[in-house]
Order: C-alpha cells, then structure tokens, then sequence
C-alpha cells in the first residue's frame, strides 16, 4: 500500500481527534501547512491532503489568506472553498470564442510571460533528452519507415501494441483493430466529430469545457448544449439524460478523467451509467482521456470507454502532456465508427510522422517511461498544492478554487461581479497570462473565473505572480 496514503490519512484522523476532543474548537485556526509539515516531518503535498480530506468530511474549512480553520456550526459557517457550478439546463448555441481566444493566445505566447496560460507541462519535467537519443537510433536503423505509403499505412504496429498494453489494467482493453493514430488529441476529436456530426447539429458538452472543443464545434457549424458540471464528480448524468430525453443530440464530448478546467472525476458508476444511456440511445461518446495517466491518487482510473460495450464510445488522447507537446501525436480508438473515423483520418491529412510514431512506441516500452509518468505525476500533485496554498494565501476573500485530483490545472472562482476579462487585460500588462473563464463556455458563463495552469516547478517568481494576481483582482472591474 502506498505509505504516503498511510500518513495523510493518519494526519487527517489525527486532526479530526483533537477536533471530536474540542482541542480544536469551531472557528479555530490550525497551524499553517508549512508548520505541520515541519513538525509532522512530512511533505507538503501530504499535508495538503490530509486537509482536504478533512474539508470533505466537513470538519474544515479554507479561507483565502488566512488558512484553514475547524468548521462552525451551520450557518455560521463560511461559503465552501470550491466552486458552485449551474444546474440549469440550458439551450443549444451557436459557438464564437476563436477570434478572442486567438487574441489571448498571442499574449499568453509573448516572450517572458509568466506561464499560468497553455495547459502545458514544464521542458524539463519532460523526457526530451531520452526522446532525442531514440530519433537518433530509430533513424539509424529504420530508414525503411521513410518509404511506408502515407494514406494506406497509417499506424505503425508497435504504438498500437503499447497503446493496448497501457490499457490492459482497464476493465476493457483497448483493441487494435479500432485505433487510428492521429496528429494531436485536437485531430482526434476533430476526426470523431466529423465522422458523427453534421453541420447545424447540437452536440452535448460539459459547462465550463475546455475551449478548444468549443473551437472545433464553431468550426464545423455546430451547436453546443452545455450540460451541468460538478467541480469534483464532473458531468452530471442526470442532466444529459434529461437533455438527451427533450433534444436531439448528435453526440456528447466530454473528459470525464481530470476535466479541463476543472480538474474533475466521473464516478466509476456513473461512467457505466452514461456508457449505457447513450448506448441506448444511440447518441455516440467521443472522449477526451488526455488526463488520464495523471492521476495524483494510486490508481489510474478507468475512462467511459471500458465501461462501453456497445462500441459507441470513441475514446480519444495524445501523448502531449506526459512526453512532449511537439510530437504531436495521438490516436483515437473509434469502436463501431473506426470505418468512418479512418476514412476521415486518410482524407483530411494522411498518415502521421512513422519516425515519430516509432520513437514513442520504444518510449512507451521501456520502464524508463513509467518511471518517467511517476515522477510526472508527483511533480504535477505538489505544483497544483503549491499553487492553491498561494491563491488561499493572496487572493481577496470569496475566492474559490476547484480541487482537481489529476492533471495541472486550476479553476478559480473570483468573488461575484469580478470580470476576468478585465483582469487579464491588467495582468498580461504585468507579465501575467492566464486564461479569462468565459472562453470555457459557449454562452459566455463564468466570467468570474479564470483557468491557471500549474505544469511549471514551482519557485519564487511563480508566487510573486500570484500575489501579484491576486492583488490585481481585488481591484478588478465589476461588472454592471
């Protein structure tokens, strides 16, 4: 068992008996995180843990700059740290956040800048020398892959055999025949859509959701139905079964492993509950697993796809953020619309780079990559903790923030009538960049939040631009 667990766990009991004692009374202050991780010889990150499991016991709770306190009796007690998302059904919508969005691109790409902005992890927590050393050795010993047609030989057989092998700790394992490797998880998706979808169509997504889905939607004449979202079980299967019932949807889009932005995870009996309901349905799932292999709990969890016997859910991912953004390679495992998928995948762009798709294969066999993806794992868990306990510390009182269990992004919620926008026109003025809320929404929600990405080490420049951040949105425009 992994003792890291063991010792959260122990702290977490170990506070909640001094609170059941009334050593720690209501409204009490416990020492700062730094201070038990001293005391208590244990990592931060663990700490942090331990806290968080009391908060979901609702025996603590968080309050931006101050700490973490021993919950009062209700309803005294304070608003919850996380974030409150709508339950409310909404209609279809035309989507149209690409002009802006590029706009934001640009300044988040500017030199200097201080990088809360791209969902990308740090150069160095990547293996890029590792990779460097196997172009050379595969471009040594296999020239023949420069030869390969690039519209009939689309996958190379060993990236297929590791794909499958990554997924055999699965309930259902991929199988080979239905996978398609693709340049990114954006050319997946983009492949899925078009394979199920027509222009004018409605398709259901979570709310907030990642905003280059919405890009791809806007892009090909699509409608969105923004289906609710908890901040930690994700997608509310209620609401799209209510949705499904009342509208015709061509397909729901979703990451029900570490949603971005949210950082969210589906339940196990939930993923099967929405694996069955659009099977029955006929309305196909195509999903985003991108996250998945960064899970900061000691299981990788399970995405919709094994828990879909139907072949109607078309499971998506790259390997952009565990190896390298620039391999640009990913794949799509289609099920029952693998024809159509690949027919797609020949028409729109051929076959992806064979030398790339040979070095991530000897990558991915090696036990130098789960020794990599552990390491990953740990550097993204401690960074997120980093990051919170700074927002918590700078942030102007009201603030929320989501509490992702995977992956390396945080959702912040800004006090009611704070404009994001506004803020990110002052803070890219700084150096700062970040990406404003309402691009995550297809109807223009969330403009008091903002997405922060943590896949950077963390050190004194990154926190002195959150305390910068935050002092900048308590002086952010409200809006009218």
């Amino acid at each position: 068992m992994d003792q890291r667990i063991l010792r959260y766990e122990r702290l977490a009991d170990e506070l909640a008996g001094m609170i059941a004692g009334r050593i720690l009374r209501p409204g009490d202050r416990l020492p700062s995180v730094r201070r038990l991780a001293h005391e208590k010889r244990l990592s931060i990150s663990t700490v942090v843990q331990a806290l968080r499991q009391l908060e979901e016991r609702g025996q603590v709770e968080a309050r931006p700059q101050s700490g973490f306190f021993v919950c009062l009796p209700a309803p005294e007690r304070s608003p919850q740290l996380e974030p409150q998302t709508r339950r409310r059904l909404a209609r279809p919508v035309a989507v149209d956040i690409s002009s802006r969005l590029m706009g934001v691109h640009a300044c988040i790409a500017r030199p200097g800048m201080v990088p809360f902005g791209t969902a990308m992890p740090a150069a160095e927590l990547l293996p890029i020398a590792s990779l460097q050393r196997l172009y050379g050795l595969v471009g040594r010993r296999s020239g023949a892959l420069l030869d390969r047609n690039s519209h009939t030989d689309l996958n190379h057989p060993d990236l297929v055999r590791q794909f499958v092998r990554h997924s055999l700790a699965w309930g259902q394992p991929l199988a080979a025949d239905e996978i398609v490797v693709t340049n990114s998880c954006t050319e997946a998706l983009s492949l899925c859509l078009r394979a199920v979808t027509r222009p004018g169509d409605t398709v259901a997504v979570e709310s907030p959701s990642y905003y280059l889905m919405l890009q791809l939607l806007e892009q090909m004449g699509l409608k969105a139905l923004e289906i609710p979202t908890h901040h930690r079980l994700g997608l509310s299967v209620d609401a799209l079964e209510i949705a499904s019932r009342e509208r015709r949807i061509a397909a729901c889009l979703l990451v029900s492993n570490f949603s971005n932005p949210l950082g969210s995870l589906v339940p196990d009996h939930e993923k099967k509950r929405l694996a069955e309901l659009m099977a029955e349905r006929r309305i196909p799932v195509i999903e985003d697993d991108i996250f998945g292999g960064l899970h900061f709990g000691p299981d990788r969890p399970w995405p919709v796809k094994s828990f879909d016997t139907a072949g109607n859910v078309m499971l998506c991912s790259s390997l952009s953020k565990t190896l390298s953004p620039s391999l640009r390679l990913g794949y799509v495992a289609a099920g029952r619309f693998h024809a159509e998928v690949l027919m797609q995948k020949t028409l729109t762009s051929g076959a992806t780079n064979p030398v790339t798709q040979a070095v991530a294969a000897r990558h991915l066999e090696s036990t130098a990559h789960d020794r990599h993806l552990r390491g990953l794992r740990r550097a993204c868990e401690r960074q997120v903790m980093q990051m919170s306990e700074a927002i918590l510390r700078y942030f102007p009182a009201g603030t929320r923030l989501s509490q992702p269990q995977g992956g390396f992004v945080l959702w912040v919620e800004l006090p009611a009538g704070s404009d994001s926008a506004v803020l990110f026109e002052h803070a890219v003025r700084e150096g700062i960049a970040f990406v404003p809320g309402d691009l995550f929404s297809a109807s223009g929600r969330y403009r008091n939040c903002l997405r922060l990405n943590c896949g950077n080490p963390w050190s004194p420049r990154l926190e002195e631009a959150v305390k910068r951040l935050g002092a900048l949105a308590g002086e952010a425009s409200v809006l009218p």
